[in-house]
C-alpha cells in the first residue's frame, strides 16, 4: 500500500528533458503519521489508519484526544502522552491494505515513498458552484440563438414526453446544485517530487480548492 494525506497548493509548469512545458498540480503531500493498524482479528478487516496535519490540542475533542492516545484519566485537562509517538493531528483516513502488518503505530509516511513516473489516484472535494443551470451544469448546447427567440438560450428544452409517459423520469438531467463532491482523478502521473518540502508535482489538475484536502493513493487501474 501506498497512501498520503495532502494538501493541494496549486498549479504551475515545469519543462521536461526536451523543453516542452508540462502543467502540473503541487501538492504538500505529508509527513504522515500511523495512528492505528487495524487486523482481520480484531476489526474484521486489514487496513492502515494514517494521520495529517498537526494541531493544537484544543480544537480536538477527548474522543478524538483519547483515540490519538492524548488524555490521562488522573488529570482534569487534555495531556499528551510521550509513549504516543506523534501530535495531535486534524485529518485522520483510512487505506485498506492486505499487508497491515508491515505497518506500526507511529510510524511516519512521506513522499519518498513514490518515485517519479509512478501513477497515482488523487481523491478530493470539488470546488462549490450552488445552484447552476442546465448549460453550466451539464454542459447542454442550448435553444437556438435566433429565430426571435428571447428567452431560451440557456434553457434546458424538454424534459419529457406528453400523454406516452405523463411524467417526468428520474435521474433526468436538470439544474441543480453543482460540486462539493467527493471526486477522483485516476491514473496521474508523477513529475517530480520534493522530499525536502514534502512536495509532488503531479501531471495535470486534481479536485478541490487551494488548501484542500487530499487523498493520495496507488493507482487502481494503471
Amino acid at each position: 500500500m501506498k497512501g498520503l494525506l495532502g494538501k493541494k497548493v496549486g498549479m504551475t509548469q515545469v519543462f521536461d528533458e526536451n523543453g516542452k512545458a508540462v502543467p502540473v498540480t503541487i501538492i504538500q503531500a505529508g509527513p504522515c503519521f500511523v495512528t492505528q493498524v487495524k487486523k482481520a482479528d480484531t476489526d474484521g478487516y486489514t487496513a492502515v489508519q494514517v494521520g495529517f496535519e498537526e494541531v493544537k490540542e484544543r480544537r480536538l475533542t477527548k474522543g478524538e484526544l483519547g483515540h490519538l492516545g492524548g488524555l490521562r484519566r488522573d488529570q482534569k485537562h487534555p495531556v499528551r502522552k510521550p509513549e504516543a509517538g506523534f501530535p495531535a493531528l486534524r485529518h485522520l483516513r483510512e487505506f485498506r491494505t492486505r499487508t497491515a502488518e508491515a505497518y506500526e503505530r507511529g510510524q511516519v509516511l512521506t513522499v519518498e515513498q513514490f518515485q517519479p513516473g509512478e501513477r497515482i489516484d488523487v481523491t478530493g472535494t470539488s470546488k462549490g458552484r450552488g445552484f447552476a443551470g442546465g448549460v453550466k451544469r451539464h454542459g447542454f448546447r442550448g435553444g437556438p440563438k435566433t429565430h426571435g427567440q428571447s428567452d431560451r438560450q440557456r434553457a434546458p428544452g424538454s424534459i419529457g414526453a406528453t400523454s406516452g409517459v405523463g411524467r417526468v423520469l428520474k435521474g433526468t438531467r436538470m439544474a441543480g446544485r453543482m460540486g462539493n463532491e467527493r471526486v477522483t482523478a485516476q491514473n496521474l502521473e508523477i513529475i517530480r517530487i520534493d522530499p525536502e518540502r514534502n512536495l509532488l508535482a503531479v501531471k495535470g489538475a486534481v479536485p478541490g480548492a487551494k488548501g484542500s484536502l487530499v487523498v493520495i493513493r496507488d493507482a487502481a487501474k494503471s
